[in-house]
């Protein structure tokens, strides 16, 4: 597939993932965390406009001089833009003028593209995978706000609960391994460089967390156990009256949860999802285990499935060596977020496919739960 039919299906699947919505769905937004499908869609193809079109194509015309305020997203070198937790206020432009100015930028970014400018083909691709992680969110930002109707609205079925098989432990041996990025292809500038680390020896499991061994977890009241949590962690759930998984909800000791396909039975042989690292971290204390490094999961990943959850690491988020913020806005992309946030490996069901790898390097606030985000553990031996 040749690049201009490449970006042409990202930009389709984009626009495919809405059209199970109504027109009042565009404009959710539950907390300032998420953000509205329409401001998904606007600000993919303002990254195209503005950090492309803009730069690239002689005589481009900016669709409209305001879009850059209203749909930049955390670039402070491109300028002022709008609160974060106000998106879901813009009424205008509408769901109509978005679609529009989205074909207006496809028309321009095709004729961009047939020219065959190796440099430009970089920028394509990255503002493809940009659009990708964009697609994920909108999934999982569109899930937090529609959970907040009674009606618990059905809008789109992506199998969020499959089972997990039994769980076998996998032995690593100790050893100096290699991490980062060296293949072929795109990666983001996080996974970079590659580097040596010295892992100690260590088991990972088959498989995650499922809901039913979770369940155990909530049942044994661990959520009214100080000594599992964080200090961090137990303040949090405190603070938030916290008691089960994002999503959860128990009638008369029967439970269930909300999906994009509705309300769903609890599956216990499904992974558990929707756990922020402080519920990972005090489930792997209270099963005496513990979660795996970022550097334990890489090196073991190829022996097991994954791909279901987003995967919690006992790892913060940090420059590799030799790690520099790129020049320009373009630099503000990952390098400003390396503090106060945790890593993830792997991908889940709503991430496109194709669009993570072994290597790539996912992050969040440690509190964070809207994201499907599950819990694969891991032992230390022989120490």
């Amino acid at each position: 597939m040749n690049l201009l039919d490449e970006y042409k299906k990202v930009r389709e699947h984009s626009n495919f993932l809405c059209s199970h919505l109504i027109k009042e769905d565009y404009s959710l937004q539950a907390s300032e965390e998420v953000s509205p499908p329409k401001w998904h869609l606007a600000h993919t193809t303002w990254f195209f406009e503005q950090f492309i079109l803009v730069q690239s194509l002689p005589n481009y015309v900016i669709k409209h001089p305001q879009f850059n305020f209203l749909f930049n997203s955390y670039y402070n070198a491109m300028g002022k833009r709008t609160v974060r937790n106000q998106r879901g206020l813009m009424s205008r432009p509408s769901v109509d003028e978005v679609m529009e100015y989205r074909s207006y930028v496809d028309e321009a970014m095709s004729q961009l593209i047939i020219q065959g400018d190796p440099k430009t083909a970089e920028l394509v691709v990255l503002g493809m995978n940009h659009e990708q992680q964009h697609q994920e969110l909108l999934l999982s930002d569109l899930k937090f706000s529609l959970w907040h109707n009674p009606l618990n609205p059905q809008v789109l079925s992506i199998q969020e609960y499959t089972p997990e098989k039994e769980r076998q432990w996998i032995s690593i041996e100790e050893g100096v391994y290699p991490i980062g990025f060296e293949e072929k292809g795109f990666c983001y500038d996080n996974e970079m460089g590659r580097h040596s680390v010295y892992i100690h020896p260590f088991s990972i499991s088959s498989s995650l967390v499922t809901n039913g061994q979770y369940l155990e977890f909530i049942q044994s009241g661990a959520y009214r156990e100080s000594r599992l949590w964080l200090d961090e962690g137990w303040s949090w759930v405190q603070q938030n009256q916290i008691s089960s998984p994002l999503y959860w909800e128990e009638n008369e000791g029967d439970w269930s949860y909300y999906t994009l396909d509705g309300m769903k039975k609890l599956d216990p042989k499904a992974a558990v999802s929707h756990v922020s690292f402080y519920e990972a971290q005090a489930y792997a204390t209270w099963r005496g285990e513990r979660l795996p490094t970022e550097f334990e999961w890489e090196v073991s990943q190829s022996q097991f499935e994954w791909g279901k959850r987003w995967e919690w690491t006992y790892s913060a988020y940090l420059p590799y060596p030799g790690f520099e913020v790129a020049p320009g806005a373009l630099g503000e992309y990952n390098g400003k977020f390396m503090v106060n946030q945790m890593v993830l490996r792997g991908a889940s069901v709503a991430t496109p496919a194709g669009h993570s790898r072994p290597t790539y390097r996912n992050f969040f606030h440690p509190q964070f739960r809207w994201q499907f985000k599950g819990i694969r553990l891991a032992k230390s031996n022989n120490l």
